[in-house]
C-alpha cells in the first residue's frame, strides 16, 4: 500500500452543454409560429410573399434547430465549417441535375406523362380564356368534373 494521499480533484471542464440554459420551449413556441407563417404565407398568392416565407422562414427554422437542439454553437470550430460546405455540395448537386430533371425529353429518353400534363394544362387554359372553361362540345376538359 502506498501512504501517498489520493490527488484533490482537478478542476475537469465542464461536461458538454453544461453552463448555459435554454428555454427549448420558448424555441419550440417560436418554431411553431414560423411553421404557421409559412403556411399561410402561399395562401397570400403573392410570389414574393410565398418565396420569403417558403425559402427565408425554411433558413432561420433550420439556424434555431441547429443552433439550439443540435447544439451546434457548442461543439468544435470546424463542425461549421463542415455544415457550410455540405450545403454547398448539395447545391452544386441540385444545379447540376435540374437541367435533365426539368426537361421533358433527353437523348434516348422522354417523359410523356409531363408533356401530356403540360398539353392538358395548356388546353384547359386556352378554354378557360376562350369559353368559360367548356370543352369543343360543352363538357368540361378530360379530367376535370364540374
Amino acid at each position: 500500500m502506498s501512504d501517498t494521499a489520493p490527488a484533490a480533484p482537478s478542476a475537469a471542464p465542464a461536461p458538454h452543454g453544461e453552463g448555459h440554459h435554454t428555454n427549448y420551449v420558448k424555441i419550440w413556441g417560436i418554431l411553431v409560429v414560423l411553421l404557421v407563417i409559412s403556411v399561410l404565407g402561399p395562401m397570400l398568392e403573392i410570389r414574393a410573399v410565398t418565396l420569403i416565407t417558403a425559402f427565408g422562414i425554411a433558413l432561420v427554422k433550420a439556424y434555431m434547430v441547429t443552433k439550439y437542439f443540435m447544439h451546434i454553437n457548442l461543439e468544435r470550430r470546424w463542425i461549421p465549417y463542415l455544415m457550410v460546405t455540405m450545403i454547398a455540395l448539395m447545391l452544386v448537386m441540385v444545379g447540376g441535375v435540374a437541367p435533365d430533371v426539368l426537361k421533358h425529353d433527353g437523348l434516348r429518353w422522354e417523359n410523356v406523362a409531363a408533356k401530356e400534363s403540360v398539353e392538358r394544362g395548356n388546353a384547359a387554359g386556352a378554354a378557360a380564356q376562350h369559353g368559360g372553361g367548356l370543352g369543343e362540345h360543352g363538357a368540361a376538359p378530360a379530367g376535370e368534373h364540374r
